[in-house]
């Protein structure tokens, strides 16, 4: 079965551009980034901003915005069964020349994973009027490093703000 990712949330104040790879199970049936319990994702990015972890999705967005943090995955569609990103296959990626064109002013451009960065370059290159890189995984599944490590690793987001 073919996974379609969702739409970007972005905006024209948007400095920071987060990508991961593609939606897991449980984000694709709610209809929410990062929508599995276990992921750190939200938890990270509050924390970031000493903020408390708002559970509501709606607020989540608008945090994003208010930060201006755009959001999106590097595939647009793929197949492969579960959730990790090594069963990924068939995959294709976002238009990322059109995205750019109507949102030049992102400077910032932070992998939520190393398979989307992997994934990144294979297929879109990098440009030089960006600044690329790739944070440690807020997935359960990357479990090496400790939440607060990767806290203090993501604090490169704060650097624009």
């Amino acid at each position: 079965m073919r996974k379609v990712a969702f739409a970007p949330i972005v905006d024209s104040a948007s400095k920071i551009l987060l990508l991961g790879t593609m939606p897991g199970e449980e984000s694709l049936k709610k209809l929410q980034y990062y929508g599995h319990k276990q992921n750190q994702f939200w938890k990270i990015l509050f924390t970031l901003y000493n903020e408390p972890l708002a559970s509501d999705y709606e607020k989540q967005v608008a945090f994003l915005y208010e930060k201006r943090i755009a959001l999106w995955d590097v595939l647009q569609s793929c197949e492969g069964k579960g959730s990790l990103d090594s069963n990924i296959k068939n995959e294709i990626p976002n238009d990322f020349k059109s995205f750019f064109a109507e949102y030049p002013q992102i400077k910032y451009v932070f992998f939520t994973s190393r398979k989307a960065e992997s994934f990144y370059k294979k297929y879109v290159g990098f440009e030089l009027d960006k600044i690329f890189q790739a944070l440690p995984s807020p997935s359960p599944a990357y479990a090496a490093m400790k939440f607060d490590d990767k806290v203090d690793r993501w604090k490169l987001l704060l650097l624009d703000a």
